[in-house]
C-alpha cells in the first residue's frame, strides 16, 4: 500500500459508530474531515487527544469540519468512552483494521524493545472535495487543534 500523501484522494470507507450507525466517507461530502485514528480507547494519549478535539468543537464545526475518531476497539468501548468524556463526535469501531490500514494508519511499532503490528497514531484532513489536504503523523496529544490550525495555516 502506497502512503497517502496531501494532494491525494481520501480512500472511501464504511464503519459503524459507538451507536450502531453506519458513517462513510461519502456521506460527509461537502463538509471537511478531521478524520484521527488513534490507538485504544481510555488510555492517557488517546484521552488527552480526544478531550482537546472535543474542547475545540464547537471551533471545528464553525469552521465547516467534522470530527471522527477511529480505532480498533469496539462498538461498546468506544460507546464507554464517548459518554465519559462527553465527546460531541462519532468513534468507529475498526475491530479488523481494514479503514485503519486503507489509511497506511496500521503498521510495524516497538516499545520495550518489541516489535508488533498497531495502529500509526495519524490525523488526516479532507477536504470537501474528498482529498486529503493534510496529514499528521506526529501528534501532539495534548493540543491536537493548535497543531492542525498551525499545519492548514487556518
Amino acid at each position: 500500500m502506497k502512503e497517502l500523501k496531501k494532494g491525494d484522494k481520501a480512500p472511501l470507507f464504511e464503519g459503524v459508530d459507538q451507536d450502531g450507525k453506519v458513517i462513510r466517507l461519502e456521506d460527509l461530502k461537502g463538509s471537511n474531515v478531521i478524520l484521527y485514528f488513534y490507538p485504544k480507547d481510555d488510555t492517557p494519549g488517546c484521552t488527552a487527544e480526544a478531550c482537546n478535539l472535543r474542547d475545540n468543537y464547537e471551533k471545528w464545526i464553525s469552521r465547516g469540519y467534522q470530527i471522527i475518531g477511529i480505532s480498533p476497539d469496539n462498538e461498546k468501548s468506544h460507546k464507554k468512552f464517548r459518554e465519559k468524556y462527553q465527546l460531541p463526535f462519532s468513534l468507529i469501531a475498526d475491530t479488523e483494521a481494514s479503514i485503519l490500514k486503507s489509511y497506511g494508519a496500521w503498521g510495524m511499532k516497538q516499545m520495550y524493545g518489541k516489535s508488533y503490528e498497531g495502529v500509526l497514531r495519524t490525523t488526516f484532513i479532507i477536504n470537501k472535495e474528498g482529498i486529503i489536504e493534510e496529514v499528521i503523523k506526529k501528534v501532539d496529544t495534548k493540543d491536537h487543534t493548535t497543531q492542525i490550525i498551525n499545519e492548514l495555516k487556518l
